[in-house]
């Protein structure tokens, strides 16, 4: 299995340079691509990666050390990782990061902020995925936040997700929106992805899958490869 996608072939993920997206000019190539041949780094998979995956890691809620509550609505944010064919794929490393529920990552380089740093959100989790390529974590819902791109910038609520498969160089980086986010039209990241494959980057609320008086449930799957795919984070590879 590969996660990795052809360069050339922007038909339905963001191309390196969207003049609308300021950094991208400096970072995209000048240059065609050079093919490397992979060697046996990139064949081979993260291995010990993969037993540290600890189960409390899917509960971005808590503070795993205290066990205190993160502040903010709970969502359950939940679906399959499926190959071009639409089966399974499992035993997948499924990563994700977001800003709290105030807007603000845990991290230096947001140090800038004006938002209140929640000190029970971490903002991180992991999981790998089932036989039936299905993952599941509990987390708040993320806050917009101000960037600095263009005039009054906002970023729509989202959160990152990283997929690993079975070598190093198979890994898809993405980010999930919410139904009905008023700034997702005025994002530039959002859409330097063709128009047409932009819904496939948009979680779908699902009440049976919502939690009475607990959190709010919403469905994401992910497609790694093929003509349903879906689109890779333009901040990744730009």
């Amino acid at each position: 299995m590969t996660m990795s996608y052809e360069p050339k072939a922007f038909g339905d993920h963001p191309p390196y340079r969207y003049d609308d997206y300021r950094s991208t000019p400096k970072r995209s190539p000048i240059n065609p691509a050079i093919r490397i041949p992979a060697g046996l780094s990139e064949l081979t998979g993260p291995g010990p990666s993969y037993s540290a995956v600890a189960p409390e890691l899917v509960d971005l809620t808590r503070n795993p050390v205290t066990g205190e509550l993160a502040i903010g609505e709970r969502i359950i944010v939940t679906g399959r990782v499926l190959d071009d064919h639409g089966d399974p794929v499992a035993a997948t490393l499924v990563e994700v990061w977001q800003a709290n529920s105030a807007g603000r990552y845990r991290h230096d380089r947001d140090g800038g902020s004006t938002a209140p740093l929640d000190r029970n959100f971490i903002g991180a989790g992991q999981c790998l995925t089932g036989d039936d390529g299905s993952y599941r974590f509990l987390t708040v819902r993320p806050g917009a936040y101000p960037w600095g791109n263009h005039h009054n910038a906002w970023r729509p609520a989202h959160i990152h997700f990283s997929l690993l498969g079975d070598g190093i160089g198979s890994r898809l980086v993405t980010q999930m929106y919410f139904p009905g986010d008023p700034l997702q039209p005025l994002d530039p990241i959002f859409n330097s992805v063709p128009a047409h494959a932009r819904e496939r980057m948009i979680a779908s609320y699902d009440h049976d899958l919502t939690e009475p008086t607990w959190a709010l449930g919403f469905r994401f799957d992910i497609v790694v490869r093929g003509p349903h795919a879906t689109p890779i984070d333009s901040e990744e590879h730009a």
